[in-house]
């Protein structure tokens, strides 16, 4: 198999999700380069994995066909002669810029009138028999035809869980940026503990700013060394005031919110001895690196979109009005994330540090 294209998700964990795919393909096709086309937000994501030769930034936004942009990329990208390209998105414009550029086998799922833009495709499971989205994405692997179909399953079998690397500069921003701000990243008797406020998805995926500043207190009070450092994207900031607000201005409660880029919170997810989170692209970076850390569930379903590590703790109430998808509570209490209280949090993570 020539080269392979794939054309990435816009969402962080969708990306991160994805890594299993790529795993695969290069099992597969060890000889083949593996090239990504993605949106400036989740290009960060692909530098991280092993398996791609190139990330090719698209300046897209959201929402817009951008014609001229996808003429333009598919005619850069029809002098790579692909022979395969994975859509992953099920939008009409993702599927656009493949077919423009004369790929032959364009793999997707069916979806938003794409006939004859996807040629060799797979049904979208419906919305009440969805799988896990890794599994969703590596479905698509088993539609080239050139391999051994059990051989495919033996290899999807060994790649179900993701991975990302660490790039050495990213870890040498993010050393420096600790010391600037005086806090130790590593030692005996200190900790850095990372805490993910946001979710982009809305309201009804966010763990309480209030319950965040107690189970940050409550860290700093188990060992006054430990540093609390809030990340997340500049919408996430004024959470994270508050929730500085709500810890009464503690020295070492940190708003980085919006103060490093992704590949920096890459790397400081990776330093950190755990990560607290509600269900957000950082909660699957913080699996895919295989560090330690309490995930919050409210209105989504974690038996859709898990976090995918050994060394992850799933809390989740299941109510009878969960999982909803909804982007507000549409019963007004919240309950799905309100009874979820710090200190559960707290004990949850101990056990992970036992």
């Amino acid at each position: 198999m020539p080269g392979i294209l794939i054309i990435a998700p816009n969402w962080i964990g969708d990306a991160v999700m994805t890594q299993p795919l790529l795993a695969s393909l290069k099992a597969l096709y060890p000889e083949s380069n593996i090239d990504v086309l993605a949106s400036t937000w989740v290009v960060p994501i692909y530098r991280a994995c092993a398996e791609v030769n190139e990330v090719i930034e698209a300046k897209f936004e959201h929402k817009q066909l951008q014609w001229g942009l996808r003429k333009q990329l598919a005619k850069q990208l029809a002098t790579k002669k692909y022979q395969a390209c994975f859509v992953l998105p099920n939008s009409f414009k993702s599927a656009l810029i493949p077919w423009l550029a004369n790929i032959p086998l364009r793999i997707g799922y069916r979806g938003e009138i794409r006939f004859g833009l996807i040629n060799v495709a797979l049904d979208n499971p419906s919305k009440l028999n969805r799988p896990p989205m890794v599994e969703h994405y590596l479905a698509l692997s088993t539609l080239l035809h050139d391999e051994d179909q059990a051989n495919v399953q033996v290899i999807q079998n060994k790649v179900l869980t993701p991975h990302l690397n660490v790039s050495s500069s990213a870890r040498e921003s993010v050393t420096q940026k600790l010391q600037s701000a005086n806090i130790k990243s590593s030692g005996q008797h200190s900790a850095i503990y990372i805490l993910c406020p946001g979710a982009e998805y809305g309201p009804s995926k966010r763990w309480p700013t209030e319950y965040f500043a107690t189970l940050a207190k409550e860290l700093t009070e188990i060992n006054p060394s430990n540093q609390i450092i809030l990340i997340g994207s500049q919408g996430d900031r004024h959470l994270a005031d508050e929730i500085i607000s709500q810890g009464n201005q503690h020295p070492h409660i940190h708003n980085w919110c919006g103060s490093t880029s992704l590949d920096e919170a890459i790397a400081l997810i990776g330093m950190s001895k755990a990560v607290v989170s509600n269900d957000s692209g950082l909660m699957h970076i913080a699996a895919a690196l295989k560090v330690p850390q309490v995930a919050i569930f409210g209105s989504s379903d974690p038996g859709h979109t898990p976090p995918l590590s050994d060394k992850a703790k799933v809390i989740w109430l299941d109510l009878p009005c969960s999982p909803c998808h909804k982007r507000e509570c549409p019963l007004g209490h919240l309950k799905c994330l309100k009874d979820i209280l710090p200190q559960q949090v707290l004990a949850t993570l101990h056990t992970l540090q036992s």
